[in-house]
Parts: C-alpha cells; sequence; structure tokens
C-alpha cells in the first residue's frame, strides 16, 4: 500500500513515538526491578544482585530493541491503517513482531550471560511494552475517531474540475483517505467563473483543493492554481489524465521549473542507499567467511579440466548496459561453441531467450558440485564490490540473450541493478520453466521492493544454497 507525504510523515512520527514508549518501557522496567527481586527473594528465590544497576549494564540491547521494533511491527503490517486500526489485528501483530523480537533477544540473554537483574528488567519491560503499544493504538484511534466525528475539526476542501471527473476520482480514493476531510463546495472549471470560485475559497476558509482535471483544458487549470497560489492556498491536481500501470508520478525541478516524472522503480531514498552500503559490506563479509569454498573450487577445477579457473561473460547490467561477469567455470573450455550444436540435438527447457537444460553434457563432474551448491556463482561478490551487481536483484541475461526478448516490456526487468539472488532462486527455480513466469517473478520484486524484502530474500537464499534448493 502507497502512502502520500503527509501519511508518511504522520506514519515516521508514530514510529518515533513508538520507539519512545519501548524506551520508557525499559526505564519503568528499571526502576521496578528492585521491587521485583525483593519479591523473589521474600518467595525464597535467590537472586544474584552483584553489577551494575540500572539501564546501564544492557544499554547496548536498547539501541537493538528500540530502533528495530517500529520496523518489525512494520514489517507485520502495524503501520498499514493508521488512522483506522482495529484493535484487535494490532495486539496480533505486536505479538508477532515480538515473537521475533524475544527470540533474537532470548539468543542475547544466553549468549552473553545476563545476569538475573537484566533478566528481571527483560521480564518487565517486555509485556509492559506490548501493553503501551496497544495502548498507544487505542488512544490514537479515539482521537481520531473524535476528529471525524467533528465536522469543524476536520480539513476544509474544495474538488474542483468537470463533475464527472469529480465522480470518477472521488470513487477511487479510499475512505481512509477521506475519513479528515470536509468537502465544503465544488466547481466546474469549464465554467470559468473565477469570481464564484474565488468568493467560494475565502467563505468556506478552504485549506486545500483538490483538481480533478482529466477532461479540463490546460488554462483553466493553470487559473485555477494561480488563484490558489495567491491565497496561500494549497493545490493537488489528480495526474489521471494519463494512464499508467506501473509508473509512479512524482513531481521534480530542472532549472527552477516543474516536471511530472513517471518512475517504475525505486525512487532514491535512505533505503536505497542503506541498500548500496548492504551490499558492499554484505559482499565484503561473505568474500571472506566463503574463501576456504574459493580455495575448494580452484584446486577441483584444476585437478578435473584444463583451463583457467574463473569464466568471464559479458552479461546486461542497468539498462542493458554490458559488464564482464565472473563465476567459476563449469563447463569444459569450449562450451560457448558448442552451445548451438546443443540446443539443436537436445532442445532448451526454459521458454523464452534463455536456456536451460538439466542434464548438460558440457559440465564437468566437479562443476555439477559447485552448480549444485552455487559455488560457481561466489566470484559475483567481486562484481557487486564494484558495483556492478547487487546482492539482491534480478538475475543478469546474456547480452546476446537480449535480442531475443520477444515482449518490449520484459526489458523492465533491467531497470535495476542485477543481484546474486532473487524471488526465483528462492522458489525452487529448476522448477520454473518459463521465462514469463521468471519475469513476472522479477517485476514483482521490482515493484514491491523494500529493504525488509532484500534481508528477507538473502535469509531464504541460506537454507535454499545449503540444502542445494532448485539447484543442479
Amino acid at each position: 500500500m502507497s502512502f502520500n507525504r503527509r501519511q508518511s510523515f504522520s506514519i515516521q512520527i508514530l514510529q518515533l513515538a513508538d520507539a519512545l514508549l519501548i524506551w520508557c518501557a525499559f526505564a519503568i522496567a528499571a526502576f521496578l526491578r528492585e521491587p521485583l527481586i525483593s519479591f523473589l527473594q521474600w518467595r525464597g528465590i535467590n537472586v544474584n544482585m552483584e553489577g551494575v544497576s540500572g539501564l546501564e549494564e544492557i544499554t547496548w540491547l536498547l539501541f537493538i530493541v528500540v530502533p528495530f521494533t517500529p520496523l518489525a511491527l512494520e514489517l507485520f503490517g502495524f503501520y498499514r491503517r493508521p488512522l483506522r486500526q482495529s484493535l484487535g489485528p494490532a495486539i496480533l501483530q505486536v505479538l508477532r513482531a515480538f515473537m521475533v523480537l524475544a527470540l533474537a533477544i532470548g539468543v542475547m540473554v544466553v549468549f552473553f550471560k545476563f545476569n538475573a537483574s537484566s533478566r528481571a528488567i527483560l521480564l518487565i519491560a517486555i509485556p509492559l511494552t506490548i501493553v503501551l503499544l496497544v495502548l498507544r493504538v487505542w488512544a490514537y484511534g479515539r482521537y481520531f475517531y473524535r476528529i471525524s466525528q467533528s465536522e469543524g475539526r476536520k480539513e476544509s476542501i474544495v474538488l474542483a474540475g468537470t463533475p464527472e471527473d469529480i465522480e470518477l476520482w472521488l470513487s477511487e480514493v479510499p475512505e481512509d483517505e477521506k475519513i479528515l476531510w470536509r468537502i465544503v463546495g465544488r466547481h466546474d472549471l469549464r465554467t470559468g467563473n473565477w469570481e464564484q470560485f474565488q468568493k467560494l475559497l475565502e467563505d468556506e476558509a478552504v485549506e486545500r483543493v483538490m483538481f480533478a482535471a482529466k477532461s479540463a483544458q490546460f488554462d483553466q487549470l493553470g487559473t485555477a492554481i494561480e488563484i490558489c497560489e495567491s491565497r496561500g492556498i494549497e493545490a493537488w491536481v489528480a495526474a489521471n489524465f494519463m494512464q499508467t500501470q506501473v509508473a509512479r508520478p512524482t513531481f521534480d525541478m530542472v532549472g527552477g521549473k516543474p516536471l511530472l516524472v513517471l518512475r517504475s522503480t525505486p525512487d532514491l531514498s535512505w533505503e536505497l542507499l542503506a541498500k548500496g552500503v548492504m551490499d558492499w559490506m554484505g559482499a565484503l563479509v561473505i568474500l571472506l567467511i566463503s574463501s576456504p569454498a574459493w580455495a575448494f573450487a580452484a584446486i577441483a577445477i584444476k585437478l578435473q579440466s584444463p583451463g583457467p579457473v574463473f569464466y568471464f561473460q559479458e552479461r546486461a547490467g542497468r539498462y542493458g548496459k554490458p559488464f564482464r561477469m565472473w563465476k567459476f567455470r563449469t563447463m569444459i573450455p569450449d562450451a560457448d561453441k558448442k552451445l548451438e550444436e546443443l540446443k539443436s540435438a537436445a532442445g532448451n527447457q526454459m521458454s523464452g531467450p534463455v536456456f536451460k537444460l538439466e542434464h548438460d553434457p558440457r559440465i564437468f563432474p566437479v562443476g555439477r558440485i559447485l552448480r549444485k551448491f552455487s559455488i560457481d556463482e561466489l566470484p559475483q561478490l567481486i562484481n557487486v564490490i564494484r558495483g556492478e551487481m547487487s546482492l539482491v536483484g534480478p538475475r543478469p541475461m546474456a547480452m546476446y540473450e537480449l535480442p531475443k526478448i520477444e515482449n518490449s516490456s520484459h526489458r523492465r526487468k533491467l531497470s535495476v541493478k542485477p543481484g546474486l539472488t532473487c524471488i526465483w532462486q528462492v522458489s525452487g527455480r529448476n522448477q520454473i520453466t518459463c521465462f514469463e513466469d521468471w519475469v513476472n517473478l522479477d517485476l514483482q520484486y521490482i515493484d514491491n521492493w523494500s529493504l525488509w524484502l532484500d534481508v528477507k530474500i538473502l535469509f531464504q537464499t541460506i537454507p535454499a544454497v545449503l540444502l542445494a534448493k532448485g539447484a543442479k
């Protein structure tokens, strides 16, 4: 679900408020810790009170729990409907998020051997946090319910355009968006009666004008916007005169002039910058951890097949820009020259421009092992470090395959940086034999991208690789 900027800002405020509530819960737990320990000692339970008191001993844990709890809540849809959030689903979402966090905290408690006083803080803080978050949802919901019942506290809005366009646009706006609106009037732009329009704005103390101007002339729309501008009233123009299925409209400036931007790829954001940092650092760490596998692959290839250890192929990067992709060689040295001959003799298990064959005779025995556990893909970490690939993204196609793409919409998979793994890899890739299905999975990733989705795919890739799921 997409949010406008006001909603996004409100959600960020809620996340900050929830983070503060979590910190307060731990502070209250630290305050109540001694009474709890005294009660336990009174009940005959011996508790070791040695060590630093208060939150100081688990301060580092707060730096994890406080910021990551709102992110975990967002993962379970806690902030999806902030104005009409039902208490029952909200409680369930909070419990799910804390089950994940409790598991992580439990591992930390055992691993770092927290003393009894620390565990007492956690014992109080976790249920208290759940209670405070649920109370916040209830209070926030009651507040907006009262606003929605009071016409005087709603935002005064005028709808402008043709009557048909206004009705069509209103029918497409979700009720959650309109809950805090008070529609005080409508104006047909085709009349050209600007005095009436100005009088409506002044008499009703209008805060915002929503233009549903699909059928209106641009000069009429421009005049109405100038009237709003001169009075400091916000003018929101529905860009439904352009029908897009995927692209998201935004505005940007070039030379001081506003331009409508239709973007079908993830916009520049802190999440996207974080993805770049995660790619570089993650690739470096994985490369160091997997260095024994590199040594095994290099020795095994040299012992079994004459020729170089690495195989290089020109692949399509972002927007089809060619780059040199690294792999451990798993085929005989002249494999590329025998491709067409093999296609004619054995066919192709993958429809479309991509070639796949389960029992490819060009692959030597050790190469099959390297492919089964995706060890042959490890050198692509070098491509990630060089910025040519990402850890998560659509798999790069060979340059010679691009001209064979028949459906031009399939080329949209080239609009983002290719990756080591994607939804296709964790969905049993050898069970997918239709190029259309493969591309649809890649487009699904692009259209629903988030940093959390990348993290989820990376974690799903680990068992897929270790268990050789879908790889042959």
